[in-house]
């Protein structure tokens, strides 16, 4: 069959969008107390919807144009604990579809906000486990596409290049330094951003390192050691966007080198100490990264190797004042963050005085 005059036009406002957008900062964080070792975040919050899942959101969108799925007037259905949602919100505006999210209750208000902002609308569970089920039947009777991200994220997106995120960190990385990094960290959603990575670093034939750090509430990190798809949790994660209840489609764990469990705690710790060192709120999720990326930091550091690390700033911390950055609701819903959060000054008081002392 032909391509419809709306889809080939569907595709070129998509292509279009993406030639009036940028490419992403690569922030340096100078930590003194780490000689030799250089870090580095990946600021995908100043995508034009606000998140990593720009990209994602962009590909879903092609990826269904492109396979047929998605023609004119078609409603779009998610299952997505926010920023995925936020993010194809902004592209079915662009290319004026309907669009509901299908996403747990407890889902940050400020995601709910930014969603209806481009004109979707929020369908609400009870449990995450509840969002697949729910958006499969919102499709049927709607007649619509079910994105389906936790099973088509990790095929979307060409892996190989075509500035991809890969593509554009290793580009932005090869004037640094180390312009191989020891180590890529970053966490797992859906498993697509991870597949990327380390299909990129092995096809390219990249030396670096991928390790994928997992929330409390999550099966990745069982899933990667006993491979068992029929793994299933109790509850959902709490750091939102990272972390499933079951191991999707989507994470190849094959892919990776190595992964870390964080606690919720060291998470949330992680992303107040961070706003001290760049004067800005970030996602928990770049909390989960960051604490990740420390820890190998510390083991590069114990063994007196130099290098650099590379992870992730996911999205921006003013979407979660209501959660993350509400002691109250830290306190009820994370526990004490206060050990991990005088691990992390401790090392920043260090910095302080060895930069006092120069």
């Amino acid at each position: 069959m032909m391509t419809t005059a709306w889809v080939k036009q569907a595709i070129s406002a998509i292509d279009a969008d993406f030639q009036r957008s940028a490419d992403t900062h690569l922030i340096r964080l100078t930590l003194p107390h780490y000689p030799g070792i250089y870090f580095y975040l990946k600021d995908e919050s100043t995508h034009p919807s606000g998140s990593l899942k720009h990209r994602l959101a962009r590909s879903l969108f092609l990826y269904g144009l492109c396979n047929g799925w998605i023609k004119e007037g078609t409603p779009i259905i998610e299952a997505s604990s926010g920023s995925t949602a936020i993010s194809e919100a902004y592209f079915a505006r662009l290319l004026g579809l309907p669009f509901i999210a299908v996403m747990p209750s407890c889902t940050a208000k400020r995601k709910v906000e930014q969603i209806a902002f481009y004109g979707g609308h929020c369908h609400f569970v009870e449990q995450s486990s509840q969002i697949y089920a729910a958006s499969e039947q919102l499709a049927r009777e709607l007649n619509g596409h079910y994105m389906d991200q936790f099973t088509y994220a990790e095929r979307a997106t060409d892996w190989r290049g075509n500035n991809n995120i890969a593509d554009s960190i290793f580009r932005q990385m090869a004037r640094e330094p180390y312009p191989v990094p020891d180590y890529i960290v970053m966490s797992a959603g859906t498993g697509g951003t991870s597949a990327t990575l380390g299909r990129y670093i092995r096809y390219q034939g990249i030396d670096s390192q991928l390790m994928v750090v997992d929330p409390q509430n999550s099966v990745f990190f069982d899933y990667y050691h006993q491979r068992d798809r029929a793994l299933t949790g109790h509850c959902g994660s709490k750091i939102e966007g990272i972390g499933r209840p079951r191991a999707e489609p989507s994470f190849i764990p094959d892919v990776i080198d190595s992964m870390m469990q964080v606690p919720d705690a060291a998470s949330i710790a992680t992303l107040y100490w961070l706003e001290s060192i760049l004067g800005r709120k970030v996602g928990a999720s770049t909390g989960t990264n960051v604490w990740g990326m420390l820890q190998l930091a510390d083991q590069m550091r114990a063994q007196g190797k130099q290098g650099a690390i590379v992870t992730l700033l996911c999205d921006s911390g003013e979407r979660y004042l209501d959660t993350y950055y509400n002691a109250e609701w830290v306190a009820q819903n994370i526990g004490d963050i206060s050990p991990y959060l005088a691990q992390l000054n401790a090392g920043q008081a260090q910095n302080q005085r060895e930069l006092t002392i120069a």
